[in-house]
This record gives structure tokens, sequence and C-alpha cells, in this order.
């Protein structure tokens, strides 16, 4: 099964380039950036995460002792309920260990993407933008919106449905990959939580 997700992946990532591309005079991410990893609950599904954890029993040992730290410290202040927003346990030094196998969700960080909100059909851009990031030059912070007309002046292409849908991902972009099962969606957190 993980032979056939990275196979997805390569597909997946060539279609996500395309939006990166097109996207180009809002993308300021360069390396060392790592806002989108510092906050978030990062959710995964089962099929990411045993793809991200085949990688990480090949990393050396000293680096595994300090993710494990990272997700054991994370959960003893993990609450019972609600969402959780914390770094990633897998950033050390402003790097992602396992960077080639970071799931969809990390794939799709600094691009702005379509969202319902109240019926509404709006575009959600990502936080870096409030922080004069990614796609600050359209965001009116007045009013925590997206200025369309400024948008469209840039003459970009398509933006992404929000979340991104993994299912609808193998439908459009990665045909004959059918046999994928992605399994339950969970915050990554709630992955490393003993079961009862």
């Amino acid at each position: 099964m993980l032979k056939l997700y990275e196979k997805y992946l390569e597909v997946v990532d060539k279609y996500l380039q395309k939006y990166f591309e097109d996207q180009k005079p809002f993308i300021h991410c360069k390396e060392g950036c790592t806002y989108c990893c510092e906050t978030g609950d990062y959710p995964f599904s089962r099929l990411e995460m045993e793809y991200l954890m085949a990688g990480f029993v090949k990393l050396p040992a000293e680096i595994q002792g300090v993710i494990k730290k990272n997700i054991a410290d994370l959960l003893n202040r993990k609450p019972q309920e609600g969402k959780f927003f914390h770094k990633c346990p897998f950033l050390i030094d402003k790097k992602c260990a396992l960077y080639e196998r970071r799931g969809i969700i990390c794939r799709v960080f600094g691009l702005a993407a379509f969202d319902i909100v109240d019926g509404k059909k709006v575009v959600v851009i990502p936080e870096c933008g409030k922080q004069g990031l990614n796609y600050s030059e359209i965001y009116d912070s007045s009013n925590s919106t997206v200025d369309m007309e400024k948008f469209k002046s840039f003459n970009t292409g398509e933006i992404l449905p929000c979340p991104p849908d993994l299912n609808n991902m193998i439908k459009k972009v990665a045909k004959g990959i059918d046999d994928l099962e992605f399994g339950e969606i969970r915050p990554m957190l709630n992955w490393f939580e003993k079961q009862s």
C-alpha cells in the first residue's frame, strides 16, 4: 500500500506544483520559514501516518529521541477536549525531519483555498498572510477578507478546495490509483495517544 501511496504523492505533488506556480506572486515561502509548522493540529489519515512512521524508523537514533521527547511533551500538555494547536513534533532546528514523507496538509501549506463559510464560497489564506507573508498583498486586515479584484488582477489560476479532499484528489488527478485506503483522519497527536 505504501508503494502505491508514493505513486499517488508523485501525482499530487505535480498537481500542487501547478497551484504554487500559478500563485507565485503571492507565495513568499522560503527555506527556514516554518510558520505553518509552528501552530496546527496537523490532520493525518492512517495511511499518511503509516508512511510518516515508516520514514521515522529509518532516522538516526538521536533524531528519533528528540521527536519522541517532543511527542511526549505535547501529549502531557494536550487537553482532554477540544483542538490543541502546537508546533509539529517533527520540526527540528526549523527543518522537517521527514520532509519527503510529510502529509498532504503539509504539502498544501502556504496556498490559499476556497471554503464555504455561512453558505458562501470564500477564499481562505494561510495564517502567515496575516503576518505579512503569503497573500498579504490581497489580504485586507481591517475586515479580515481577501480583495478578490486584486487577486484576479494578478491573472493567477484557480484556487484549491479547502480542506483538500484526499479521495477527491484520487478521482481528479490520480486516475488509475484507485485502490488506496486512507483510513480515518485524526489530528497527528491523536495517533500517538494510547488507545483504550
